[in-house]
C-alpha cells in the first residue's frame, strides 16, 4: 500500500490552491514540512511518510500539498476532529542551535470524526518542520487554537446563517437567562425622549460587540460572505427551476444580483500574517484562481488595472499593493496555472487565459472590417469593443495587433485612429487596375462602387 492511502486525499484548485469547506478558512501556511505516521499495527508497517510539502492549517483541517507540480493530486488532509491531544514540541540542545529540525506529535481519534479519516493502524502523527525560519512556534500555537477553537462543531446544528448571524446580534441585549424584561409604558415628551434613548444605547451596545476586536468583526465579515454565496446558489437554483416562467426583466434583475453577490469577497484571503515567505506564491495561486470568471465574462482576456480594482475588492479590508499584483502575475511562468501575463507592444499589461486564441480574435476583427459600412468608413477602437464585448483600450490593442499582422490599416487624423482592410496584398504591381473576382480588393471594390 503507498502512502496516499493511509490519509484522505484533498482536492486543489488548477492552481494548486486547496479547496475549502463551506465556512473553512486558511489560518497559516508552511513549507518543507513532513507528515510521518506512528503506526501501532504490525500489518501496516508499510505505511511511508510524506516528504517535504507544503501544510496549510485551516480552521477545519490540516492539508499537505507536494512541492512537485507533477504531483498536485497527491495532496493530503488531516481532520483537526480526529485530533484528541497535541504533544507540545520537543526542545533539545539541537533544535535550539538549529542542527535538527523542529517536530511535535498530536494523537488521533478516528472514532471522532464526521468524514473521511485516517485508516485504520495509525493513532498518531509526527509533524517535522524542516524549513528554515522563525515561524515553527507560531504554527504550533495557529494549529492549537485552532484545535481548540472546534469550528467545524457549528456546522451541524438546526440553524442556518441567517438564523445565527440574527440570534448572535440579539442575544447580547438580554441581561440574563430566564430574566423577564417588563417595559412600563410612558406618553408624551418623556416617552418619546426614553425611545430615542433606548434606540443609542442599542446602537452603541451592537457598535461595542461589532468592534471588540479585529478578529470579531472579520468573523462576521465571513459570516456575510459565506450568506452571500448561499443567496446566490439559491438564485442560480431558482433560475434553474423557473427558465421558462421568467420573463426577460426578471432574469436580467437575478444576473445583476448574481454578479453583485460574486463580488462581495473571498472567504479566505492570502495575507502576509498567514503565508510569511510564501505570501507571494500563495497569492499568486489565488489570484489565478479567482481571475477565472472574470476571464470567461471578458472573453478571455482582461486588464491589469481591472484586475486590480476587483481582486482588492473582493479582498474586502486585506488589500494589496500594484506591487503585490505585479510580482504575483509574474510567478505564473514558474507555476503550473491556466493563465498567464502579457504586455502588448504598447506597454499595456493584461492577464489571458492559456486557451485564448489570438487568431480567433482577428478571424472576428477581419469579418468586421470587411462589411460594407466598414468598408466605407473604417473601423474605430469603440466599433470594435462593441462588437468583440471588451473594453474599448483593449479593442484598440486587439486593431494595433491585428495591424502588426498585416491584416489592417491604420488611419491617423485629428479624429482619432481608425482602422481599414488591408487590401494591397491583392493588388497586381504590374497592373495596379487589375481587380480579381476574389479577395478584399475585389469586396472593396464593389463596395465603393455601389456607394
Amino acid at each position: 500500500m503507498s502512502s496516499q492511502k493511509w490519509l484522505p486525499r484533498a482536492e486543489l484548485t488548477p492552481s494548486g490552491r486547496p479547496i475549502l469547506y463551506p465556512g473553512e478558512v486558511e489560518c497559516f501556511i508552511i513549507s518543507s514540512v513532513d507528515i510521518e505516521p506512528d503506526i501501532v499495527s504490525p500489518q501496516n508497517h508499510h505505511f511511508s511518510a510524506f516528504k517535504s510539502g507544503l501544510l496549510t492549517l485551516t480552521t477545519h483541517r490540516l492539508i499537505w500539498i507536494p512541492s512537485s507540480p507533477t504531483t498536485q493530486n497527491d495532496a493530503v488532509f488531516i481532520p483537526l476532529s480526529l485530533i484528541s491531544f497535541i504533544h507540545p514540541p520537543k526542545k533539545s540542545f539541537k533544535s535550539l542551535l538549529s542542527i535538527s529540525s523542529p517536530r511535535f506529535k498530536f494523537d488521533l481519534s478516528p472514532g471522532r470524526a464526521t468524514g473521511p479519516g485516517v485508516v485504520d493502524g495509525v493513532r498518531a502523527v509526527t509533524v517535522v518542520m524542516r524549513g528554515k525560519g522563525d515561524n515553527h512556534d507560531v504554527f504550533y500555537e495557529k494549529l492549537w487554537g485552532a484545535w481548540r477553537g472546534r469550528a467545524w462543531e457549528g456546522e451541524g446544528q438546526d440553524g442556518n446563517l441567517e438564523g445565527g448571524m440574527l440570534s448572535s446580534s440579539s442575544g447580547a441585549s438580554g441581561s440574563g437567562s430566564g430574566s423577564v424584561a417588563i417595559k412600563v409604558p410612558v406618553v408624551g415628551l418623556a416617552g418619546i425622549l426614553r425611545k430615542e434613548q433606548e434606540m443609542w444605547e442599542s446602537t452603541d451596545k451592537s457598535l461595542q460587540d461589532a468592534f471588540l476586536d479585529l478578529n470579531a468583526l472579520m468573523s462576521k465579515a465571513r459570516e456575510m460572505v459565506m450568506l452571500a454565496e448561499k443567496m446566490r446558489q439559491k438564485l442560480l437554483a431558482g433560475q434553474n427551476n423557473h427558465s421558462g416562467t421568467a420573463n426577460d426583466e426578471e432574469m436580467g434583475s437575478k444576473e445583476e444580483i448574481q454578479d453583485w453577490l460574486l463580488s462581495v469577497g473571498i472567504i479566505s484571503p492570502v495575507t502576509k500574517e498567514s503565508a510569511g515567505a510564501l505570501y507571494h506564491q500563495q497569492l499568486s495561486r489565488q489570484l489565478a484562481d479567482f481571475v477565472k470568471i472574470p476571464l470567461e465574462r471578458a472573453g478571455g482576456m482582461i486588464n491589469l488595472i481591472d484586475v486590480y480594482c476587483l481582486f482588492n475588492r473582493a479582498r474586502g479590508t486585506e488589500l494589496i499593493s500594484p506591487d503585490d499584483l505585479l510580482q504575483a502575475c509574474t510567478l505564473w511562468e514558474k507555476l503550473d496555472v491556466p493563465v498567464m501575463l502579457r504586455k502588448f507592444d504598447s506597454g499595456v499589461m493584461v492577464i489571458q487565459s492559456k486557451s485564448h486564441s489570438d487568431e480567433e480574435v482577428f478571424g472576428r476583427i477581419r469579418a468586421f472590417v470587411l462589411k460594407p459600412d466598414s468598408l466605407r468608413n473604417g473601423v474605430s477602437p469603440s466599433d470594435a469593443a462593441m462588437t468583440l464585448g471588451i473594453a474599448p483600450a483593449m479593442a484598440k490593442e486587439h486593431l494595433l495587433a491585428a495591424e502588426n499582422k498585416g491584416l489592417l490599416c491604420r488611419d491617423t487624423s485629428a479624429d482619432g485612429f481608425r482602422f481599414f482592410v488591408n487590401i494591397f496584398p491583392d493588388i497586381n504591381l504590374d497592373d495596379i487596375y487589375l481587380v480579381n473576382n476574389e479577395g478584399s480588393y475585389a469586396t472593396w471594390v464593389a463596395c465603393v462602387a455601389a456607394s
